[in-house]
């Protein structure tokens, strides 16, 4: 016989205690830091499938991706701020992303649905467009690192933003587009001009490396006398959008370079009001 003492069933269960599973631990950054930069990936992939619908002929769905990377790159940036997961990393992908969404693609869909019938010429206007759109980001990316800028300065661009740009230059397209969707022949002839789109490239391209001061609408608030008719007038015009997209966007064209000589007036007025009181000590001394 044994010398072991007997001992039941349920006392040797109570006694075994399982061991603790331990998590592996992998180094690298969350899940949740990666979101701005997947969507800037989405955002570039959209670019680049509105090239290849330009090259086959669909040149509706070109100016939908285009119009569809311009919503993302207006929501990484604030994304990436709200989730604290902004890095120079994504900083410099975004710059790259914007230079093949808005300051490629768009002249390269122009190209192949009007400027190519200018021959060489209608080359130009698509190379000036780019190099300017190079040149934009290059001075946003260099001011990110330079002196700070005046407080009433932080609700403005330095010159029309990319995504804008992009969609001031293809107004000619969704012009021609909602003519085709109208059957007005004339206008679609209009619009197909290489001399108006050229003309458009080259205005657009200004813009952008201009001094104008643009609001960013980043800080802007609205007073609370006008939140009502601001939600009520965008509700009017998500359902322009949705009954009439062509018309809807070639009229965001007008409505954006509408609110330019405004916006310079608010940022001179600003610079004004934050000027006077300096100008008032020095006249004291």
């Amino acid at each position: 016989m044994s010398d072991r003492p007997n001992v039941s069933p349920i006392r040797r269960l109570r006694r075994y205690r399982p061991r603790k599973r331990e998590r592996p631990r992998y180094k690298g950054p969350s899940f949740n830091r990666m979101i701005p930069n997947l969507m800037t990936m989405i955002g570039l992939c959209c670019g680049l499938t509105a090239m290849r619908f330009a090259l086959e002929g669909r040149f509706g769905a070109a100016g939908v991706a285009i119009v569809v990377a311009g919503v993302i790159d207006g929501l990484d940036g604030r994304l990436a701020r709200l989730l604290k997961a902004t890095s120079r990393f994504g900083a410099e992908f975004d710059s790259l992303s914007d230079f093949l969404c808005f300051g490629v693609a768009p002249p390269f869909v122009l190209y192949l649905w009007s400027l190519h019938r200018g021959g060489a010429y209608g080359y130009a206007p698509g190379v000036v467009f780019s190099v300017c759109m190079a040149l934009r980001l290059a001075r946003f990316n260099a001011s990110l690192d330079g002196a700070p800028r005046p407080a009433y300065a932080h609700s403005f661009f330095t010159g029309v933003p990319a995504p804008a740009g992009a969609g001031l230059a293809l107004f000619p397209m969704f012009l021609g587009l909602e003519a085709q969707s109208l059957d007005w022949e004339w206008l679609n002839t209009v619009a197909r001009n290489p001399l108006l789109c050229a003309a458009v490239l080259i205005g657009t391209a200004w813009l952008l490396v201009s001094t104008l001061p643009v609001w960013s609408f980043k800080n802007f608030k609205v007073p609370a006398d006008y939140v009502l008719p601001l939600l009520l007038g965008t509700c009017a015009y998500a359902a322009v959008m949705i009954a009439d997209p062509w018309g809807a966007l070639a009229a965001a064209s007008f409505i954006y370079l509408a609110m330019l000589p405004l916006s310079v007036r608010s940022f001179q007025r600003l610079r004004r009001e934050a000027e006077a009181p300096r100008d008032e000590l020095r006249e004291s001394a």
